[in-house]
């Protein structure tokens, strides 16, 4: 049912310094066209004595670690604790949370990452929400757009809904593994807890607390 991939069925939002931009939201993707703007309203409210900016709309905690060789574009906000790793490439439109790794040569873009979230080997992801905890293994990336171009849709066991949005990658729950090398395609929403095999191409819903075997193949945990 569709009830189950709404925000507060995927998400703690006490696990994200953005919380305020998930307010009145109904589904999580709703909120990736409004990441730019929040950022900039957010970055310029927070405490000096705990993050600095380091360039035109970037704010890193003075807490984060990020390596010399990583690029940061803005809007950006790299929260406490945070890992930014080894040619790590930020685009912008990014929210990097509490103790979140992001790894060597890994490319974020408009993307809400929750606390300790980890992309830590060669990830991209672009127009996705990553909730509490959640992983993705190595090479294992969000695809974000249709081969024809045409707006997502997010398909699950007896619902559609039309996004109205030409880009969206994946919208990963509290604590979902990606299994590595897997490809998210285009409006997939994972359930909390769910595990991904490796090298699985997911497409629509895989519901709470399941394992993704492969297409067709999806089973309960408990």
């Amino acid at each position: 049912m569709s009830n189950k991939i709404m925000v507060s069925e995927l998400y703690d939002l006490q696990e994200t310094i953005a919380a305020e931009l998930f307010e009145g939201i109904t589904y999580p993707w709703e909120v990736l066209p409004k990441i730019h703007d929040f950022i900039i309203r957010l970055g310029e409210s927070l405490p000096k004595d705990i993050y600095e900016e380091r360039g035109e709309h970037i704010w890193v905690a003075k807490s984060a670690k990020v390596a010399a060789t990583a690029c940061l574009n803005g809007p950006l906000i790299i929260d406490e604790d945070a890992e930014i790793r080894h040619c790590a490439f930020v685009r912008g439109n990014a929210i990097v949370g509490k103790g979140a790794v992001v790894g060597n040569s890994t490319e974020l873009k408009n993307v809400v990452l929750f606390n300790k979230v980890q992309v830590p080997h060669y990830n991209y992801v672009g127009d996705s929400v990553l909730g509490y905890k959640a992983h993705m293994g190595a090479g294992s990336i969000t695809s974000n757009v249709k081969s024809d171009k045409t707006l997502v849709v997010v398909k699950g066991e007896g619902f559609s809904i039309e996004t109205g949005l030409k880009k969206m990658g994946a919208m990963l729950g509290d604590n979902v593994e990606v299994g590595c090398n897997s490809v998210l395609n285009p409006g997939t929403v994972i359930g909390r807890h769910s595990n991904i095999y490796p090298t699985s191409m997911v497409r629509g819903v895989v519901p709470a607390g399941s394992i993704f075997k492969k297409s067709g193949e999806i089973v309960k945990k408990y």
